[in-house]
């Protein structure tokens, strides 16, 4: 019985520490998140694109695009296009509960909200191979 109660005591001071993290802590978490799960940015498509790569080696390194259309010799443009809004909420609360949820609090906060947009567009020649690429990056 006495390593039940010593499981059930770590069991919650866990989810006691887990309720303490900051606002900072949890915007750096969730930041992380979205750059695992987005393989296009400004320095993958500086680092990775050259010219002369196969269509695949640029489905490997980007994903698949938003938009495939072609010129007037038949070539095709690849469009990627992604836009990313963040929205960071810091806030505090303090103050005394007296019996019957009669007391007095306040709470304070703060909120910032800020979008990114990145469009990358990919040339290809009749081969198939990148001729040219390009991209816009921009902050709001």
């Amino acid at each position: 019985m006495p390593v039940r109660k010593g499981v059930k005591a770590l069991a919650g001071l866990a989810l006691l520490l887990a309720g303490c993290s900051s606002a900072a802590d949890h915007a750096a978490s969730v930041a992380a998140g979205q750059a695992a799960g987005s393989r296009l940015t400004v320095g993958t498509v500086q680092r990775e694109i050259r010219v002369g790569m196969s269509s695949a080696e640029v489905v490997e390194v980007l994903g698949a695009p938003n938009v495939v259309s072609t010129d007037d010799q038949r070539r095709e443009n690849w469009v990627y296009d992604r836009i990313a809004t963040q929205t960071v909420y810091s806030g505090s609360s303090g103050g005394v509960n007296a019996l019957f949820l009669a007391g007095v609090g306040g709470s304070a906060g703060a909120v910032s909200t800020s979008q990114r947009s990145l469009t990358v567009i990919v040339r290809f020649d009749a081969a198939q191979r990148v001729r040219d690429f390009s991209y816009r990056s921009s902050s709001f």
